[in-house]
């Protein structure tokens, strides 16, 4: 659970890096390690890359430029100087998978004009912040998080990382809530729907209340993408239609399973927590076949891993049909359904209207058991 943790958190500062824009905002960070000196250096990461680096001199570093707007990044302190982070092979499922890995001694912090002070008297790990306004909201936000945040490394379940997940989401939802207008609660949102699509209802008059200049960062529209595929796909609402072809070229409409209950379930061959699902969903089709349901696998592989999808298929045996646009995450269908991560589904009726979302194990089966007399 460890290793799937490490792939959520870091993933809202792995989106925010992929477009870069001018930057505008400044900043300014001054720190002191210790005694430390060279080759020791800290580096100062924007998502997957080192955007500076500052040689330590008796244990002083200081970082001092522009961002394109208030942001969190990551303080990675090397002894030896050479940058350790990167991507690792990683098992996952039984099946290898390239994850990024940061080094262990860093600390995130949130830029701001500031000064935002570092000190410690030895590594990044235990060092003590100070800074202005945003430095001591991310500090509130990451106090109110401690609690779920520890429970989540220590989950040894799927159930159990759920449980805590939705706590980590609500503490997240309380400090927006609480703070508006604060470039801190735009990230925390980014946070929140790691574990899981959030609800429209729950988040949308949260998104309403941030600042325009907020909405309007290429983090706050790609939140708004999210919300709008959300608000398509919100239980009650019709089911977004859809053509894709399986892997022997047919194509598969949505519309061919009107009349009957359909779950459209979005997955991947490289997606672990997906393939761990996968029995769940076998076991569900099992018990409700033949009683007016089916189960639609749509598949976000991509040309490069069509082969890992056909194997997928076999290996997981899955007995329903499966298609892919094989576009990976840049699928029409995907974006239609504001689908930003996976394992993700969609519970829809006879009319073609969503009667449930995202659901997992047990609920799967006690849903199914609600609808399907």
């Amino acid at each position: 659970m460890k290793n799937y943790l490490l792939g959520l958190l870091f993933a809202p500062g792995l989106a925010m890096a992929q477009t870069p824009a001018p930057a505008a905002y400044p900043y300014l960070i001054k720190g002191k390690i210790g005694n430390l000196n060279a080759p020791a250096k800290v580096y100062l990461m924007k998502g997957l890359e080192s955007a500076d680096s500052a040689t330590l001199r008796q244990g002083r570093f200081e970082f001092k430029g522009a961002t394109e707007f208030p942001q969190s990044t990551t303080l990675v302190l090397e002894r030896q100087g050479r940058l350790q982070s990167g991507w690792r092979e990683k098992m996952f499922g039984g099946q290898m998978h390239r994850v990024y890995v940061e080094s262990p001694d860093r600390l995130r912090l949130f830029l701001e004009p500031g000064p935002v002070v570092v000190t410690s008297p030895d590594s990044l790990r235990t060092a003590h912040l100070t800074g202005g306004a945003l430095t001591t909201d991310y500090l509130r936000l990451n106090e109110a998080i401690k609690p779920s945040n520890a429970k989540l490394m220590k989950a040894t379940s799927q159930a159990q990382f759920q449980a805590v997940g939705k706590e980590y989401v609500q503490a997240q939802l309380a400090f927006i809530k609480a703070h508006p207008t604060s470039w801190v609660s735009l990230e925390a949102l980014q946070y929140a729907r790691q574990m899981g699509p959030p609800e429209y209802a729950e988040v949308a008059p949260l998104y309403a209340a941030l600042t325009p200049a907020q909405r309007a960062s290429p983090t706050g529209q790609q939140y708004g993408e999210l919300l709008a595929g959300l608000k398509a796909t919100a239980i009650g609402a019709q089911a977004p239609a859809f053509t894709q072809l399986t892997p022997s070229g047919k194509q598969v409409s949505l519309a061919d399973y009107r009349g009957k209950y359909v779950l459209v379930d979005f997955w991947a061959s490289w997606c672990a927590p997906c393939r761990a699902e996968n029995p769940n969903v076998l076991k569900a089709y099992e018990a409700f076949k033949g009683r007016n349901f089916e189960v639609l696998g749509v598949s976000l592989d991509d040309e490069k891993s069509r082969e890992k999808w056909v194997k997928a298929i076999a290996d997981d045996h899955m007995p329903w049909t499966q298609v892919s646009e094989l576009g990976g995450f840049d699928s029409k269908t995907a974006e239609r359904y504001g689908v930003k991560s996976i394992p993700q589904n969609f519970l829809i009726d006879p009319t073609g209207k969503i009667v449930a979302a995202n659901l997992r194990g047990d609920e799967l089966l006690a849903t199914l058991g609600r609808f399907i007399k």
